[in-house]
């Protein structure tokens, strides 16, 4: 089956890619931008990729004619608190235009679950896209979820840095809310087996774990898998921007996905029935076994994808062309060059840059650097990164964005992505003479952006030095 995979490379379209081409499928992955679907090269062989902005109606429709199904997961919650539902209704709009003309028989839309009377703006947009996505030229089959829980989605590591950081914490009641928790695997099951199933066309489902429970229940249930305990005390002052700013500065998430979320929080979400689950033949995970299976992964280093290295966790919306040729005039640089031996093990260790890792010097000035960058609303170094030694473009890697990297020609470029009065990019080659260049580039916004770089001049001097002569030593 020919099958057009949106949203390729977000969270639940690069979990889903894998096990659609082990079935056999051949996929059309479409993405805004070509070069951040973070694959291996051996992917990348077996699918086609096309470029598709469904904000956008493009000139000529590169979607192929010859499509049998789509999976459209397109969401834009994270990247907006005002106007995300109005984009999403929008690429529903343009996704039902794109589907004129094709053969496509079969959409399957991931949705969330909706049974209240007033939902929340993430869930009344979710359910537009619904309405909309009906109207389209092809059978629809809609899953609705709730949080969803597997190594690197945004639940799960919300709740892993709630539980890790504060053993004793004071809550706002809407942790007193129901919700039903479904593990990434189960999500990725449904997906697949609904595919090409004529008893779902047309219709609704709801999914989720075998568990009800309130968010306070999921933290300490957390904390028993991970064999430790937790108290939680909820008080009722704490308002909807307090709690945002409370997730906000604990937790690893954006600001603008910390007020969706609290948003949605407040509603309950548990699944009306669960005849797909019958009809399927699927038994869900308990949520303390998907907790259980999530840190398998995390410790194997098998986390596939991110929500993280979601451009909109960032300050990068989107075209990281934009930012790759780096600017030689007008800016202000650092540069160091250092001999090397060993080629590959200093590459090694630039591929392991940034996470648990560090920065091969003067780690706890990146982490007061970052400390203040999340003060000012940026990013700070919560965010990590996914893989402790794969970089993709499009990565997020602490406070930066990986822009290139290319191990074959030695490069690797990122892009500042913390509140600065300007631009910043931190470049590492290695050229043919075995030379190590390090270079950071900073192209100042005004006046402000003038006085920032020379205040931290001091102290570029020797980190930067530093970092270049751990990264050859390190082993």
């Amino acid at each position: 089956m020919k099958i057009l995979l949106t949203g390729a490379n977000g969270y639940i379209g690069m979990r889903l890619l894998p096990n659609l081409l082990d079935s056999g499928h051949q996929l059309v992955c479409a993405v805004r931008d070509k070069n951040r679907l973070s694959v291996e090269e051996e992917i990348l062989e077996q699918i086609e990729v096309i470029e598709v902005d469904f904000l956008k109606l493009p000139e000529n429709n590169p979607i192929p004619t010859d499509i049998d199904a789509a999976y459209y997961l397109i969401h834009s919650m994270t990247s907006s608190i005002t106007d995300f539902d109005e984009k999403e209704a929008l690429a529903a709009e343009n996704f039902n235009k794109l589907m004129h003309g094709t053969n496509v028989k079969q959409v399957i839309y991931l949705s969330g679950i909706v049974n209240e009377q007033e939902l929340s703006k993430h869930l009344s947009s979710r359910k537009n896209v619904e309405e909309i996505l009906y109207k389209g030229p092809f059978n629809l089959t809609v899953l609705r979820a709730g949080i969803i829980v597997g190594s690197g989605s945004s639940s799960f590591e919300i709740i892993r840095d709630l539980c890790e950081k504060l053993p004793v914490m004071i809550t706002p009641k809407w942790v007193l809310t129901k919700t039903q928790p479904i593990a990434i695997r189960d999500v990725i099951a449904f997906l697949t087996q609904v595919l090409g199933h004529a008893e779902t066309y047309n219709q609704s489902f709801d999914i989720g774990g075998p568990d009800v429970l309130t968010y306070k229940e999921m933290l300490h249930k957390y904390a028993k898998v991970r064999g430790f305990k937790n108290w939680i005390y909820t008080v009722p002052v704490m308002t909807p921007k307090l709690s945002s700013y409370w997730l906000y500065f604990v937790t690893s998430t954006s600001y603008k996905l910390a007020v969706n979320l609290v948003d949605s929080m407040k509603m309950e979400v548990v699944a009306r029935d669960n005849k797909l689950q019958q009809l399927l033949g699927i038994e869900p995970l308990t949520y303390e076994q998907a907790i259980d299976f999530a840190f398998k992964k995390i410790e194997q280093n098998l986390v596939v994808s991110s929500w993280k290295d979601s451009l909109a966790s960032g300050q990068i919306r989107r075209n990281l062309e934009k930012y790759i040729q780096v600017p030689k005039y007008g800016v202000l640089t650092d540069k160091k060059t250092l001999a090397i031996t060993d080629v590959e093990r200093t590459l090694d260790n630039i591929w392991k840059i940034g996470g648990e890792t560090g920065w091969y010097y003067g780690n706890w000035l990146w982490k007061i650097r970052g400390y203040l960058d999340k003060m000012n609303g940026g990013p700070g170094l919560r965010r990590g990164r996914t893989h402790p030694d794969k970089i993709f473009p499009g990565d997020a890697l602490d406070f930066w964005r990986v822009l290139l990297a290319d191990r074959d020609k030695k490069r690797l470029l990122l892009f500042a992505e913390m509140r600065l009065p300007g631009e910043a990019w931190l470049e590492f080659r290695i050229d043919a003479n075995n030379t190590l260049h390090q270079t950071a580039t900073f192209r100042p916004r005004g006046l402000k952006g003038r006085l920032y770089w020379y205040s931290v001049l001091p102290f570029h001097i020797f980190i930067f030095k530093g970092m270049i002569n751990n990264l050859v030593k390190a082993q």
